[in-house]
């Protein structure tokens, strides 16, 4: 399901974020870069060794930023990591919201038009699913109202539950941001005497 939003469009799904043919996808980093278990793990396995080692010419990098290397042997060009948590620890909201916003600048510097998010920090780091979805989505909306190269922000997620969580959070946010945009054109010809 899909929802258009500013300048691009969200896109929620249920799939295999490393079989994802985007630009980039972001990986749901530690501030180490260390490509351990979760959806690291699944990137690490899925595209190869080049990317832990570009990693670790990277890393460690402050918790809330996000760094960006090569996709390996993904159909990705690029991962984008958003460090949300320090190895072992959890992630908080402000990491979270920080580290996403810092992925969508980072993706816009680097031109690119599409990219694939998962549910940061619900996973190895035990956020809670509902505020994941609330947080990204805020961000990927205040992206939206500026100038960017992103045409389409996919969040691919895993299970039923997650899928559902972002559902009614992008309908919930989403429908508000459509509904206030009409409110404005329509205050604006009133201004204007139409």
């Amino acid at each position: 399901m899909s929802w258009p939003t500013g300048s691009l469009t969200v896109e929620v799904l249920q799939g295999d974020l490393t079989q994802q043919d985007v630009d980039a996808i972001v990986n749901a980093a530690n501030n180490d870069l260390e490509l351990g278990g979760g959806v690291a793990g699944a990137i690490a396995r899925a595209g190869g060794p080049q990317i832990q080692a570009e990693c670790r010419r990277i890393g460690p990098i402050e918790v809330g930023d996000a760094a960006i290397t090569g996709g390996g042997t993904l159909q990705a060009r690029y991962v984008i990591h958003a460090a949300s948590m320090r190895l072992g620890g959890r992630t908080s909201a402000e990491s979270l919201r920080d580290s996403t916003r810092r992925s969508l600048e980072i993706a816009k510097d680097k031109a690119l038009r599409s990219i694939a998010f998962p549910a940061v920090g619900t996973g190895i780091a035990h956020f809670p699913m509902d505020e994941c979805a609330r947080i990204m989505l805020e961000e990927v909306v205040a992206h939206s109202r500026n100038p960017s190269s992103i045409r389409e922000v996919r969040f691919v997620l895993f299970g039923a539950d997650a899928e559902a969580a972002f559902r009614a959070e992008a309908n919930r946010q989403l429908a508000a941001t459509k509904q206030s945009g009409k409110e404005d054109r329509g205050e604006e010809r009133q201004r204007h005497g139409g």
